[in-house]
């Protein structure tokens, strides 16, 4: 009989303890501004378009490491019910109200912008560059976890299409700094 109480006994404190060391799945918001070469600024938050190329990427990784997104869908009910999140340029207090209200434990704030160098010598393609600048923000605090930035880059014939892959490449290395400042 004791024999059985000290297994039921270790069997529950393992359980227990697994509980409290299992992660739950961290909910996170991008709010990350973009804007290719020579096109407007543009976020999904301010208009009816999706997520940004920069937002995809590092969403695509963040899924593949455990964390939860929430969509523009999921977002878009709390967007309509004050027009100060429909701001491209939301600031700092609105983004964390937003997150707040959508229940999110943390709201990533930032901007993504790639431009055209000069062609790539004895070609006809152009050097593209993307530069992204970002804010991970806890929710509950407000705290300010981490202040990131990232770059990329490409060659393409069309600058445009060169931007769109300088922004993927920024945004591979800005998931990977946003999950190191998550798991610290």
């Amino acid at each position: 009989m004791k024999r059985i109480l000290v297994i039921a006994l270790i069997i529950g404190i393992g359980l227990i303890s697994w509980g409290y060391t299992k992660d739950v799945p961290k909910k996170i918001i991008l709010l990350i501004s973009e804007q290719n070469i020579s096109g407007p600024q543009r976020a999904w938050w301010a208009s009816e378009v999706d997520l940004s190329v920069t937002e995809s990427t590092i969403a695509k990784k963040l899924i593949e490491n455990g964390y939860t997104i929430l969509e523009p869908s999921f977002l878009n009910k709390i967007i309509k019910q004050d027009k100060a999140f429909r701001m491209v340029n939301i600031s700092e207090e609105k983004s964390k109200k937003l997150a707040s209200l959508a229940k999110a434990d943390y709201v990533i704030l930032g901007k993504a912008i790639a431009s055209a160098g000069s062609n790539v010598p004895q070609s006809n393609m152009r050097s593209c560059f993307a530069n992204i600048t970002a804010k991970v923000i806890r929710v509950k605090d407000g705290k300010v976890i981490a202040y990131l930035d990232a770059s990329g880059n490409s060659a393409h014939l069309d600058v445009i299409t060169g931007g769109r892959e300088a922004l993927s490449n920024a945004g591979e290395v800005m998931a990977t700094k946003i999950i190191e400042a998550l798991s610290k």
